[in-house]
């Protein structure tokens, strides 16, 4: 399944699946009571990284960004309840590379896949972190990282990425997903736009008390509580 073109309109009512992840916003990670089953969810993340030419790190963060927000706001119908026992908990997401073959493979797994200016982005469907299929668990989370670019100005919506908080490449893609589902989740939306993401000081100080924010667990890379996101 491919997404549809971005659109920056809004739809009339709130995504289902989204509802109660709008209804908790705001409140701190660690407050979050851990999953019912004891099951720990989390939606794999795919980011198309080949060795010639390499994608644009912004690019890349943008499509997953938007792909993770597609697998929510537009599912097929088998999705749903995987969904819904994924939204519940900690809305986790683990960001992998991929290329060639196992590029291909991925792309028979259930899941959207997002193309931004050349730079492509799979969000798979949530499942069981200890469950994976044994083609995403074989593809490495961390090792590659992209050159910081310029993009240039950004439209709407936005993500702008804390410019005081260093995080590797597969970090910032679990980051802007998460930011694009909390501010779809709050404002009702039921397409998946295409986000424009920056790290930009300026930017960032802009974007105090504006929209939402993303406030990490702690799981990795950062401490608990940090806010390393902010979009609207």
């Amino acid at each position: 399944m491919s997404a549809p073109s971005p659109e920056e309109g809004a739809g009339e009512r709130r995504p289902s699946i989204l509802e109660t992840l709008a209804a908790r916003y705001g409140r701190a990670p660690v407050d979050i009571p851990p999953e019912a089953d004891g099951v720990v969810r989390a939606m794999p993340v795919i980011l198309r990284i080949e060795r010639d030419p390499l994608p644009g790190r912004t690019a890349l963060l943008e499509a997953a960004a938007q792909a993770a927000l597609a697998v929510c706001v537009e599912p097929e119908p088998e999705w749903e309840e995987p969904l819904r026992r994924w939204v519940d908990g900690r809305i986790r997401k683990i960001a992998r590379r991929a290329r060639g073959a196992h590029w291909a493979a991925v792309q028979e797994l259930p899941g959207v896949t997002v193309e931004v200016d050349g730079a492509q982005a799979r969000a798979l469907l949530p499942g069981p972190v200890d469950d994976v299929p044994k083609i995403v668990s074989r593809l490495q989370i961390g090792g590659t990282e992209l050159p910081p670019d310029d993009p240039g100005p950004a439209g709407s919506p936005i993500i702008v990425l804390n410019p005081a908080v260093d995080m590797t490449l597969g970090k910032a893609a679990a980051q802007v997903g998460h930011a694009s589902m909390i501010l779809a989740a709050v404002r009702g939306w039921t397409t998946a736009p295409r986000f424009h993401v920056r790290r930009d000081p300026a930017l960032w100080a802009e974007a105090a008390g504006t929209g939402v924010e993303v406030r990490d667990a702690g799981f990795t890379e950062v401490d608990p509580g940090t806010v390393t996101c902010r979009a609207w």
